[in-house]
Parts: C-alpha cells; structure tokens; sequence
C-alpha cells in the first residue's frame, strides 16, 4: 500500500535521479557528444567541472582575463567559435566577459534557478558544454554581460592557420 510519506519520498528523490539521465539526454541533443569517462579524459578534471557539470571556476585565476590579442575564443570541449575579441571587454568581475556571442547561433541559454537565484545560463550550441551566464548589466551596444568560465573556452590567435583550434579536443 503506498502512504504519503512514501509517496513524499519518492517525490523528494526526483531530483537526485535526473543526473543519471542527463548524459542520454546530452548525447541525443547536441552534435558532440560524449559518455562522461570520454568527457572526463579529454578535459582533464577541473575544465569537466566547469563544462559538463556547470562548475564555477574561481575568479581571477583565468589567464584568459588578460588576453589581449585579436582572436577567436573557442568552445574548449569542442573547438565551436563562440566569442571574438572584439566584443571582449574588463567587466571587473574576475572572469573573461563579453557583450555580444560571435553570433546568436553558436551559444544555448537555459533559465539557472541554482543558489536560490534566477540566472540565464550560456552553453556552446555545439556540445552542450557550460560556459557561463549572461547578464544585463554590460556595455553598448547590447548592454549584455557575458561573464564566461576561461576554463570553458581556448583562445586561437587570429594568425593561427584557419581550420586549426590549438588546445581544443
């Protein structure tokens, strides 16, 4: 006989259970895709905390923060051009931000309700990999922040041979 307590229990362990589903529902929804192990080795542990399981690096600790050069900032799970350093600015926040995506198709958002906030989350449209959030509070033109983790992107240096994304996998 099922009670309301068991029923209440059931309920309250949905939420534990979805992770077990989420990598079916990756590998069904985005081009690139891989088991999380594959993730795992091809990311090394602390870019897999950020772009598969929507981790946060640390402010400040991202050397992409001070990069200057004219380029492409890549997808680092799967080497899609998401930002250009043209649209690159100083946010102050600690992490590399941009106003604008290299172009709206190249990035997913999703509604974050995570750390009792409501944030719109930023993902490569490509792999699904986590980059960041995106804001309202940033420059003109579009007024947007996008405060994205560095260890979620490769930077590829304008004079680099097109077609080739060092550092991505």
């Amino acid at each position: 006989m099922t009670t309301r307590r068991t029923l209440l229990g059931l309920l309250a362990a949905l939420p534990l259970a979805a992770p077990a589903f989420a990598p079916a529902l990756a590998a069904a929804r985005y081009a690139v895709s891989y088991t999380p192990d594959e993730w795992r080795r091809r990311l090394g542990a602390d870019a897999f905390a950020v772009l598969r399981e929507q981790a946060t690096e640390r402010p400040f600790t991202s050397p992409l923060n001070k990069e200057k050069r004219v380029g492409t900032f890549v997808c680092r799970g799967c080497g899609q051009p998401l930002f250009s350093s043209a649209h690159k600015f100083d946010s102050g926040t600690g992490w590399p931000s941009f106003w604008q995506p290299i172009n709206r198709a190249a990035i997913g958002t999703e509604v974050d309700r995570s750390y009792f906030m409501v944030r719109t989350e930023v993902h490569c449209s490509r792999c699904g990999g986590h980059q960041g959030h995106v804001f309202d509070d940033g420059p003109k033109p579009t007024g947007l922040r996008y405060c994205i983790n560095g260890l979620a992107l490769t930077f590829v240096p304008a004079a680099a041979r097109v077609g080739v994304v060092a550092g991505a996998v």
